[in-house]
């Protein structure tokens, strides 16, 4: 996956709390295991005035002209500024897809789905927890100002304003490491592949009659 250290971008306020996954990304178009196409469906009940379909062209389709991701002010967002309990519901993976590959890679919220959130870090997506008054601030920042943008530095931890307001966020250290290095389980599984295969020959002498089959 792709490292995260630090991202500058414009900040799109989505004002709404208990933003489900299906909602993210509709059940009807998680027809792949691929990290790919799903950008063009993200929030599609939204997103667009016609109801779409799999495999269909999302170019041709109505944008909803009051959803936010469509104004133009917002366009390329990179950051998402959302509300309570964002990401609930099931624990599809393709909901994070969907949000990288139409260009947002980091979100602040007072709080987040446990499991949405550690699908987020084995993405390379990084979810920021902070407290509803700072949430609440942002928003109204955001609205104001036309071209809001935030920068995010994930070593020092902290979110910076255009105001040069520094705001600290926590993060586990565990995941920070893979967030920094671009590390997803499969990675930090790899890092110890010479241990495995080690296990794995020390095993096969002391029972060879769980490997018959394997062995042919």
């Amino acid at each position: 996956m792709e490292a995260f250290t630090q991202l500058a971008g414009i900040v799109a306020p989505l004002d709404r709390a208990n933003v489900d996954t299906d909602t993210i990304i509709p059940k009807q178009y998680l027809k792949s295991i691929r990290r790919t196409g799903f950008g063009p469906n993200l929030f599609d009940l939204w997103r667009y005035l016609d109801k779409g379909e799999p495999g269909q062209d999302s170019s041709t389709r109505r944008l909803n002209p009051d959803f936010i991701l469509n104004q133009p002010r917002y366009r390329g967002a990179q950051i998402l500024l959302a509300r309570k309990n964002f990401g609930c519901g099931s624990s599809r993976e393709h909901a994070v897809w969907a949000l990288l590959e139409y260009g947002i890679r980091a979100m602040l919220a007072p709080s987040v789905a446990d499991i949405f959130y550690s699908n987020a870090i084995k993405n390379g997506f990084l979810p920021i927890v902070l407290d509803a008054h700072t949430i609440d601030r942002l928003f109204k920042d955001v609205e104001a100002t036309p071209g809001y943008r935030l920068t995010i530095d994930l070593v020092p931890q902290t979110v910076t304003t255009p105001k040069g307001e520094v705001i600290h966020f926590d993060v586990d250290q565990a995941l920070k490491h893979q967030l920094l290095h671009g590390l997803d389980d499969i990675d930090m599984t790899l890092r110890h592949a010479d241990h495995i295969r080690a296990y794995e020959a020390r095993r096969r002498k002391q029972a060879p009659w769980l490997f018959t089959d394997l062995d042919g």
